[in-house]
């Protein structure tokens, strides 16, 4: 028994793989993550990229399409999806014991459309027809763009991970958008058994910026940094709990809809200074996904502690966002700061494979 099945067995969160590589699926490396206890995979453009530009495992379907005439861009699409559905047939025992609960492999749309409803709608309902598993999430941003591009999916069936979620305006509108599709679905008489949703609430990233704030404020502020990413996803969980106990909530389950789990997205520690695995011990409660990097894992197995802290001290989270916002940090401008910068990473990610690909493919065509 690891520390990984413990999370789920005793706590009930389910511990994802916040990796995905071509190298892994064939070596057995995430099967035996699998055996471990993690339980589904994530994965975005910037995971994606590292995973083509660091292997040559790719090159020859690369090549093959290359010489096809596929273009660069579609050649890329053809390659993580590749992945994507190697991932989800890996994970399609665990999807049906877990009662379709668990066992999810995400492919997130392309990150320039980040601002364009339509065109988001557009490009998750073809992504969702090219794997057309029932394992499978595509992953929308969180962006004023993406929450109609998120209940327009819902309200057609569509499974959705909704991603970039750094602040709890945004998150309250997440969670609107999922009910909102859902009612629109089943009124539309349409079955929501099948539909699945989990929230990307990104975690590390919030500490980071804040405490940015926080050291620029100097003085008394300083003691409150490290403090503002956890009571963020404290209170987050209890909006959560808020939204499924409601009498809105109780009709949907009626009718057969699946809960929406909040998911703890950017777990790893960036400032070495906390401890390496504060992400996953201090964010522990049932009905919530943790997505964990490889070294977290490693970290986690090795020194995690194991304790319900989610929903610990409640009051204590809300009081912590008071004192930050007494201080002069404004959640929602960090929120839309980090969106923005989360959308533009993930866009240079996705720029900057394509250049490499297209440069390897000068250099296949020469072999």
């Amino acid at each position: 028994m690891t520390r990984l099945h413990d999370l789920h067995d005793t706590y009930g969160q389910s511990p994802w793989l916040d990796d995905l590589t071509r190298p892994m699926l064939a070596d057995g490396t995430l099967a035996r993550y699998v055996e471990a206890g993690i339980r589904g995979v994530t994965a975005n453009p910037s995971i994606f990229a590292k995973a083509i530009e660091g292997s040559d495992a790719y090159d020859d379907q690369f090549a093959r399409l290359r010489a096809d005439g596929m273009s660069v861009r579609d050649a890329y699409w053809e390659l993580v999806l590749a992945d994507i559905d190697a991932a989800a047939e890996l994970f399609r025992p665990l999807h049906e014991s877990s009662d379709h609960r668990d066992g999810f492999v995400s492919i997130e749309v392309d990150p320039a459309l980040a601002d364009d409803t339509e065109a988001t709608v557009d490009a998750a309902r073809g992504l969702h027809r090219r794997i057309d598993r029932p394992n499978s999430f595509v992953k929308i941003p969180a962006t004023d763009a993406g929450i109609p591009a998120i209940e327009a999916m819902t309200a057609e069936g569509r499974s959705i991970n909704i991603t970039l979620i750094f602040s709890l305006r945004r998150y309250q509108q997440v969670i609107d958008a999922y009910q909102d599709g859902l009612a629109t679905l089943v009124a539309r008489g349409g079955d929501p058994t099948g539909v699945h949703s989990v929230a990307s609430f990104f975690v590390s990233r919030v500490d980071t910026e804040i405490d940015r704030r926080l050291d620029h404020l100097g003085g008394a502020a300083k003691r409150l940094e490290g403090t503002a990413a956890t009571a963020q996803a404290r209170v987050a969980y209890r909006l959560f709990g808020d939204s499924v106990r409601s009498e809105r909530w109780r009709r949907l389950e009626a009718a057969g809809a699946n809960v929406q789990r909040p998911l703890w997205a950017s777990t790893s520690t960036k400032d070495p200074a906390y401890p390496d695995t504060t992400y996953i011990d201090e964010l522990i409660g049932p009905d919530t996904v943790t997505t964990i990097p490889e070294p977290t894992i490693s970290a986690f197995e090795e020194h995690g502690r194991l304790e319900r802290t989610l929903d610990r001290e409640p009051d204590r989270a809300v009081d912590a966002i008071a004192e930050l916002t007494a201080v002069g940090i404004d959640f929602d401008d960090v929120g839309a700061t980090l969106e923005r910068r989360g959308v533009e990473s993930f866009a240079e990610a996705f720029d900057h494979v394509l250049n490499a690909l297209d440069t390897r493919s000068t250099e296949l065509a020469r072999r």
